[in-house]
């Protein structure tokens, strides 16, 4: 599997802690689908983020809120563990697998490099590696759609595709020629939280709609291919 060139971005941590993310502050996807598939946290929580991390977040809601008033950043997941990242890789190559209609027959060398090429090209390589870790394993990534609280919790704006789907569907401007009311509805919730979240320092994953980073080797390698070059991370792994 070729590195991801974001891996090869260097890392000088800057110690912050990782913290809880109050409870009521921002919207949850609750049950936490991860926690609910048995994923392995351990006594760790999905909802923790660096502090710096969380004062950007909560500075993007913030400016969110001065456009809509009634809507709200709602998070599908933040910290993961690497053995929370390994445990969704493997679900999603099986559940791949099955889309397919292979079963669970031996695979060829070809088709099991094609399974793993879609998986990667939504999932970071779970590595335990302190110098490439998985951007959620730092504590500075993090999931999220946006929702209207005025609605019941659960209730997120259209967004065209739903988080984790491995699918083109899910690149950030998917819809952005879809002339559709459907689609141009999509397309506007996505600009929305990307622009509230890049005006809070964030950086949106190239084919993921709903990942941002701040921080962390992916964050760096965005801001280097947007034009400030040898960027280098301030989050490595999160400290246990």
């Amino acid at each position: 599997m070729p590195i991801k060139p974001y891996l090869q971005i260097p890392i000088a941590d800057c110690g912050e802690p990782l913290v809880p993310i109050p409870a009521g502050t921002f919207g949850r996807v609750t049950p936490h689908p991860y926690v609910a598939l048995g994923a392995p946290y351990g006594d760790r929580s999905p909802f923790w983020l660096r502090s710096g991390v969380l004062e950007a977040l909560t500075q993007a809601q913030r400016r969110l809120q001065q456009r809509h008033p009634t809507y709200g950043l709602q998070i599908f997941d933040a910290y993961r563990p690497v053995a929370v990242q390994q445990f969704m890789v493997d679900r999603t190559f099986g559940e791949l697998r099955q889309a397919q209609g292979w079963g669970d027959r031996p695979l060829n060398p070809e088709e099991t490099a094609t399974l793993w090429a879609q998986v990667h090209q939504f999932w970071a390589i779970p590595s335990p590696d302190p110098t490439q870790p998985p951007p959620h394993s730092t504590g500075a990534a993090v999931d999220l759609t946006l929702w209207d609280t005025t609605a019941p919790l659960g209730s997120s704006l259209p967004m065209g595709s739903p988080i984790d789907e491995c699918s083109p569907r899910s690149y950030p401007d998917h819809f952005a020629t879809d002339l559709s009311p459907e689609g141009q509805e999509a397309h506007h919730n996505r600009c929305l939280l990307r622009q509230v979240m890049e005006s809070a320092g964030f950086r949106c994953h190239p084919q993921e709609w709903w990942h941002f980073s701040l921080g962390d080797q992916m964050w760096a390698w965005l801001e280097g291919q947007g034009g400030s070059p040898g960027t280098i991370a301030r989050y490595g792994p999160a400290p246990l």
